[in-house]
């Protein structure tokens, strides 16, 4: 089991703002918003015959929840290129790449200082919804938003990364 070490100087919980997602070895450019990262667990109830008037619960199955990427709307085909290994229109015969259309995907946290302070590793993720782009609307004052959902298969917390020494 990783051990990790608390910084008892650090009162302060982390900001939502300042994070960078990765994949295939690079960061991806753009991103301005990472779903939640859930699981569930099912709860499995059960009763000894002897005593009827209480259940037992032990766990059960673990589901991880769908992530969603967004990012502005540019001439990067990164996401659609994703997204294309799973469904690709007009590939007779050959709709999916069944090889690659799964990766590892590793999301960062970095505190106000810029250091790396967490980090998620992701797994087995594949596309399963993409919007390349929104609603047009000519009278709206509002940056285009292309949206990725990525189904997986769990994932955990890095242990290697550790808390950085704050700035003074």
């Amino acid at each position: 089991m990783a051990q990790f070490t608390v910084n008892t100087q650090r009162f302060d919980p982390y900001k939502n703002f300042k994070f960078r997602v990765r994949w295939d070895g690079r960061y991806v450019l753009g991103v301005s918003k990472v779903s939640g990262l859930k699981r569930t667990t099912e709860v499995v109830k059960h009763r000894e015959g002897g005593d009827p008037s209480s259940s037992r619960k032990s766990p059960g199955r673990t589901e991880y929840e769908a992530i969603t990427l967004e990012r502005g709307v540019t001439h990067d085909p990164e996401f659609e290129q994703w997204a294309d290994k799973v469904w690709n229109y007009g590939s007779v015969g050959a709709e999916s790449a069944l090889k690659s259309f799964r990766k590892d995907v590793t999301i960062e946290v970095y505190n106000e200082a810029g250091q790396l302070v967490l980090a998620y590793k992701v797994y087995r993720c594949w596309v399963s919804e993409y919007q390349a782009l929104p609603d047009l609307d000519a009278n709206a004052n509002a940056v285009a938003i292309q949206h990725l959902k990525l189904e997986n298969e769990g994932w955990e917390r890095d242990a290697e990364v550790p808390e950085p020494q704050e700035q003074g």
